[in-house]
Order: structure tokens, then sequence, then C-alpha cells
């Protein structure tokens, strides 16, 4: 690309593996209450084994399982009922050859048996006489000691967002705090003479409600980040670098809605420039094309688009990936997902993604069209397709992943 149009334009795939700040949120302790979804800066491991003892999964008798080989219904074998395990009790009675202890789910297992039959293979035939009917092996109907975890081994990974299974490991472990890194700060800049306040009652002709803000500002809660409306910035020159010279020291991520195309008004990319660094201007995506990419002193900056729909679809695929890095996290958590069909064709251009938004009925993706002005289009989907970077489109029938809103 040459001239003005655009300058150091990457693809998506290029941005994502190689727009890549160093910069790390810091690390806080938070009570397992608010660590749902935190992303832990470093592993966290057992202090003892869990469950810690030998536990019955079954109502029914603890035995020594030889005493129970070859039983049958036609041939069952008998052994004397010893007594009872009580649920949260250590066992005042063990078992003997021949013998059995009545055991609940959950109970410790006794001294002496190393299984336990269901109570659906027994009978009490006779009082203090249990029959057995089914064999069970030994370790049946037993969870070990160190069955589920093993003293010292990980209970939860760094970089992986915290979930409920893994607050209840760590609660059964008695990890009742973990180190996690902050939430990311992101300041969210609006920009353009004629950008005013939601909460403006009759925008004068040729002005327009700061839709864009307020999205972002969801899309980054639901990453995991803090969002910080910092405030719309009008055209004159100088006002947008003023502005970032401000939220910078505060952020983990500044997001400049509006201002990164190439008209002459347009003041992202040299406010930017003279507070950071350009990683690149201009992503192979449609929507959002006039896409900043930009490193100031550490800190990640996003130029989006103007156009609603590009702003959000751009910081779908490349803002939610970043704000998931800065808070540490290795692994995020993938959005939920269904295979359908294409209703009809998709065009694209080879080296550029394009991501559609589609309705999905009945297993059927209807793509959605409409200008990138319209926020109706994003609020009208299910999903959205992405046709890849190396494809010149996809095929009425195609099979394809819808990513689904959540």
């Amino acid at each position: 690309m040459s001239g003005r149009e655009f300058f150091t334009a990457r693809t998506v795939t290029e941005a994502l593996a190689g727009f890549r700040p160093a910069h790390r949120t810091p690390v806080e302790d938070v009570p397992l209450a608010a660590a749902l979804h935190r992303v832990p800066a470093e592993p966290v491991t057992a202090p003892d084994p869990l469950p810690g003892f030998a536990r019955s999964t079954v109502d029914g008798y603890a035995v020594r399982a030889a005493d129970t080989y070859g039983a049958s219904d036609g041939l069952p074998s008998y052994v004397d009922l010893l007594g009872a395990v009580r649920m949260g009790e250590e066992p005042t009675v063990a078992v003997r050859p021949g013998g059995c202890v009545a055991m609940p789910t959950g109970g410790v297992l006794p001294a002496g048996a190393d299984a336990v039959v269901m109570v659906e293979y027994t009978a009490e035939t006779m009082p203090g006489t249990i029959e057995i009917t089914r064999p069970v092996a030994p370790g049946g109907g037993v969870v070990r000691a160190d069955e589920d975890v093993a003293a010292g081994a990980e209970l939860v990974p760094a970089g992986r967002p915290l979930r409920a299974p893994d607050l209840g490991l760590l609660a059964a472990a008695g990890v009742t705090n973990v180190a996690v890194h902050t939430r990311p700060r992101v300041a969210i800049i609006s920009t353009g003479d004629e950008v005013v306040p939601p909460q403006v009652r009759s925008p004068a002709p040729g002005q327009v409600r700061d839709a864009t803000a307020a999205a972002l500002a969801g899309l980054v809660a639901d990453a995991g980040g803090e969002p910080v409306l910092a405030g719309i910035v009008g055209d004159e020159p100088g006002a947008l670098k003023a502005r970032l010279t401000e939220v910078l020291p505060g952020s983990d991520l500044v997001v400049v809605s509006a201002g990164s195309s190439v008209g002459t008004r347009d003041e992202t990319a040299g406010a930017v420039a003279a507070v950071g660094e350009i990683w690149c201007h201009g992503l192979a995506i449609k929507p959002g094309k006039p896409t900043l990419l930009a490193d100031c002193g550490g800190i990640p900056l996003i130029g989006l688009p103007g156009n609603p729909l590009s702003a959000l679809v751009v910081f779908g695929q490349v803002g939610t990936p970043l704000l998931w890095r800065l808070s540490g996290c290795q692994r995020p958590p993938p959005s939920p997902s269904a295979r359908a069909r294409l209703s009809r064709d998709l065009a694209s251009a080879a080296g550029r993604l394009d991501v559609v938004q589609v309705t999905v009925r009945d297993g059927v993706a209807e793509p959605l069209f409409g200008p990138s002005a319209l926020l109706s289009v994003l609020t009208r989907a299910d999903g959205y397709v992405l046709v890849p970077e190396p494809a010149t489109g996809l095929d009425a029938g195609s099979e394809v992943e819808v990513v689904l809103y959540r």
C-alpha cells in the first residue's frame, strides 16, 4: 500500500502474533468469592492430599474384596455385620476377614477394608448377617486419600481464568485467597466534533450520540477488564495528544474510537506518533480496515474506525485477545460456537479476514449485511462467521463455524 492510504498494514494473523506488548497488570490477592474469571499469576498447589482419607463412593458395606470373590445370585457370599461408619466421624470398628461394616457415601473407609460393595447387591438375610450377590475388586467403590489431588500437585495453573469448579477445588484444599492479575484498566476515548454524550436529548443536525464507547465498555467488561470512559475529544489540533498524555499513566490499554482513517481532519495517527510508536496503521479485515495499533511507552493503544460496527468487530478480533494477554491470560476462554450451513455465497479477497454477521435458524446461517455505521446489524445477529485470510470466499451450503454472542 502506498501514498497516504495506509502504512505498515498487516493481516489480523500478523497482528495477533506480532503485536505483543510486554506490559502485564499487577498482582493482587483476592478471596475466592471474588476470584471467578480472574487469572492466577502463579500455579496454586495443594498443601495436602485430597480428599485426605480413603472414602466410600457408594452406600453399601466395607469389605475385604477377597471375601466377595465368586459371589452370585445363585451362590451368595455371607459376611458378618460388625458395625457402621457415621458421616463426618472416624470409624470406631475395623473389618476383619469374613466381616463387613455398613457405609454411607462419603464415609471414611475403616481399617482392614479394601472395597465397598453397593447396597443394591446385598441383603440382610438375618440380623447381623449380610448376603452379597456380586463380587467387588480391590478399590471398588472407594476413592483413595490422594486420588483427587496428591499433596504438592497443581490445583489450578497460572494464566487460565478461574472457573467455578476451580473455586470448588481450591476451597476443598483450604485455599481461601488467590494471587491474581488485577483487571486491566482500559481508557476509552471518543473523538470527533460531531460526537456528543448519550444523555444529550436533542442532538443538533450533524451530531451523533456516542454509542461506540458504551458498547466498547461492555466488551471490555466481558473480557475481564475495567472500562474507564475518558470522554469525547474534539478535532482541534493537540487535543487528543493532551488527553492521551493524561490517561496513559493510569491505563493498561487505551482505545481511541474514530479518527484512525486517513481523512485530513483525523488526528489519531499524529497524536499517537507524538506519544508512542505506531506498530501498524491498517488491518486487512472487513469491516475495520482503518485500524491503528501502537505501543506508547509499554502501554498498548488501539485506534478504531469511526463506524460503530467496524469498531466493535475489530475490538472483538484484536482488542479482546490483547486484553486477556494483558491480564496474564495464556489460554483465553473459548467463545461458544455452533456448526451451521451457509444460506448463500460469501465473496472475499485473499489476504483479508472477513467477519460476517449471521443469524442462525434450524442449522442455517443467514448473513446480515448493512452499512458499517449501523449497530442494528450487530444487535440482530446471533453470531458471526469468519472467512479466513487465505480464502476467496465461501460457497452456499458450506458447513461453517458460527461464533455465538453470549
